[in-house]
């Protein structure tokens, strides 16, 4: 999406803040093509919500809906919910179903809360699989009205969003994207489905070893989407999850799903989408979900670094970043790392590359001039305790290690740089973070890592490497972090039949807003409903609750075709839990 589009999706001025390489993951709501079935499925969900989840929500639930401007009767829009959110520091955009993982933690840790703009068909009412509307807007942004959840949540998007994959995460990304998209879409075949679900189901039992962002996945799966809070023995619930699927927000209080007490353990606990949960963490408070949260950090190779960092960014084979002791940045895509008794004496990145001090990018040293990798050493040099890093200006001279001097410099592990040094780059604290050198061979043995004809060589300074993260140092660097998926939602094609049922709930859309309630009207579009629509439940129930406190015969006509929809087994509980709704609603008017 350019930044002409972006402008006209009227974004706060948090979201405004968002760096470019997320603008492509932003659509704008089709807010037009939301059906009044689709209307009348959320103001469904959300009438049940309102009534039932302040039993059993965080106590923050009902106020946040009301404090983020959450609609009961219609599909929010996102302009309306964006001018409400930024009273509270946050923003909101639409976007096309799963994004990356690591993008939808960057977007959490701008403050901005990612809405998939699809809305789920009247046929998965109770739960759907895919993001969508209900999920994110009724499920995610009530909570963040409390301002330590909201912390938790920007602070989890900081986080995670420096995570590093597998090459396995991406496909399951993917495979997990398509299996929601048709499974939400009526028209998706049986068999691309089961095929799908299977190719998942095999990604599932293959996965290996978790990397940080499967674990930090499962983190955010059990506390964010499907966390419970407070006493074990009787929990509220405050993940999105349960809060915006009317059928889990019950079923997950019952004895039969065991409750766990939350912590790091949590990590490693795989989910699976497509199915309810069999077992859900509760934890004491939010600050304990921060307390587990850092813990899990303290793990990572975002503040280890060394080996084990450089092997995880390799193992990624995706754009990451490693930071010496000196505060220099590198990144790129890391394919190659020499380690001696499991220190790194050398790494190397292949393709576009970027160096970074601070998170900006050193001038002169972005993807155009480092296009075919970078590789450096890291270390002391043999038999000098002293870093070069630690050097003061005369033991730079002591050492030859000074501009126009033809040097030799033996790195600990056996890593020889021979050339003539042209010039050096200091950061702001007064430290060396890089050299440069022509007519330059870098060597290990009798592997040779640079040759004299490929130009100026730069060699980055650090006796360690402190940090190593997925993504770039400089969000500027490189246009292309995160990929666009290939498989887009499905626009579902709707039958003649679907489009006249869809004409008829709008023509009960406009009385109820118009609140009036012309029963000959009201009886033309039940008669048709009767003849040509006899499997919609909702519709009726719409017509009941218009006329719900009038005497008239029409009232008696559609109680008794409700009563007889409820032998559907799959309708009766939906229709009943509608009818109990109305006739609550009716005695307290």
């Amino acid at each position: 999406m350019t930044d002409k589009n972006i402008d006209r999706l009227k974004l706060n001025s948090v979201s405004k803040k968002l760096p470019k390489h997320l603008h492509k993951f932003i659509v704008r709501q089709p807010y037009e093509e939301y059906t009044a079935q689709n209307h009348a499925v959320w103001r469904y969900v959300m009438k049940l919500n309102i009534d039932f989840l302040p039993k059993v929500a965080h106590d923050n639930y009902l106020t946040g809906v009301s404090e983020t401007g959450i609609s009961i009767d219609s599909i929010p829009e996102m302009e309306g919910i964006n001018r409400i959110l930024k009273d509270i520091g946050w923003a909101a955009v639409s976007v096309d179903g799963f994004i990356p993982p690591n993008a939808f933690m960057e977007f959490q840790a701008y403050n901005v809360l990612v809405i998939a703009s699809d809305m789920r068909t009247i046929d998965h009412i109770t739960y759907t699989p895919a993001p969508d509307i209900i999920h994110e807007s009724a499920g995610h942004a009530p909570l963040i009205a409390n301002p330590e959840y909201a912390e938790y949540l920007r602070r989890f998007g900081e986080i995670g969003s420096k995570a590093i994959s597998s090459a396995k995460d991406y496909e399951m990304y993917e495979a997990v994207r398509i299996v929601s998209i048709l499974k939400e879409n009526p028209n998706a075949k049986e068999k691309d489905i089961n095929e799908a679900v299977s190719y998942l189901n095999y990604l599932q039992n293959n996965m290996g070893e978790l990397s940080e962002m499967a674990q930090i996945r499962n983190l955010h799966w059990w506390t964010v989407e499907y966390g419970l809070i407070g006493d074990i023995e009787n929990p509220k619930i405050y993940g999105a999850g349960l809060l915006s699927s009317i059928g889990e927000s019950k079923e997950c209080l019952n004895k039969e799903i065991k409750k766990r007490i939350y912590s790091i353990e949590a990590a490693n606990v795989n989910f699976d989408i497509t199915k309810p949960q069999p077992q859900l963490f509760v934890t004491t408070s939010f600050a304990k979900l921060n307390y587990v949260l850092e813990k899990f950090a303290n793990s990572m190779a975002l503040r280890k670094g060394g080996l084990t960092g450089v092997k995880k960014l390799i193992a990624s084979k995706a754009i990451g970043t490693i930071q010496l002791s000196t505060g220099i940045q590198i990144s790129g895509v890391f394919t190659n790392v020499i380690n001696v008794e499991d220190e790194v004496v050398y790494f190397q990145t292949t393709g576009k590359s970027a160096l970074a001090s601070s998170n900006r990018e050193l001038i002169g040293h972005g993807t155009n001039y480092h296009s075919e990798g970078f590789g450096s050493p890291v270390g002391k040099l043999e038999g000098i305790n002293l870093a070069i890093e630690d050097m003061s200006p005369k033991d730079l001279e002591a050492y030859d290690i000074y501009e126009g001097k033809n040097t030799s410099l033996l790195f600990e592990g056996g890593l020889l740089v021979e050339g003539k040094i042209i010039t050096g780059k200091r950061n702001l604290r007064g430290k060396i973070i890089l050299i440069s050198f022509e007519n330059c061979t870098v060597s290990y043995k009798s592997q040779i890592l640079f040759k004299p004809e490929w130009g100026a060589y730069d060699m980055a300074i650090g006796k360690e490497i402190v940090s190593a993260y997925s993504g770039p140092a400089s969000s500027d660097s490189f246009d292309d972090i995160f990929q666009v998926s290939s498989n887009k939602t499905q626009k579902i094609n709707y039958s003649d039949s679907e489009l006249e049922l869809h004409s008829l709930y709008q023509k009960v859309r406009i009385l109820r807003e118009s609140k009036t309630s012309d029963l000959a009207l009201l009886e033309t579009v039940f008669i048709d409903l009767k003849s040509n629509h006899s499997n919609d439940w909702l519709l009726p129930l719409e017509i009941y609750e218009l006329i719900e406190n009038q005497e008239c015969e029409l009232k008696e006509k559609v109680f008794e075709y409700l009563s007889n929809l409820k032998s559907n087994k799959y309708f009766e509980k939906l229709i009943s839990d509608g009818l109990k709704l109305i006739l609550k609603e009716s005695t307290i008017v």
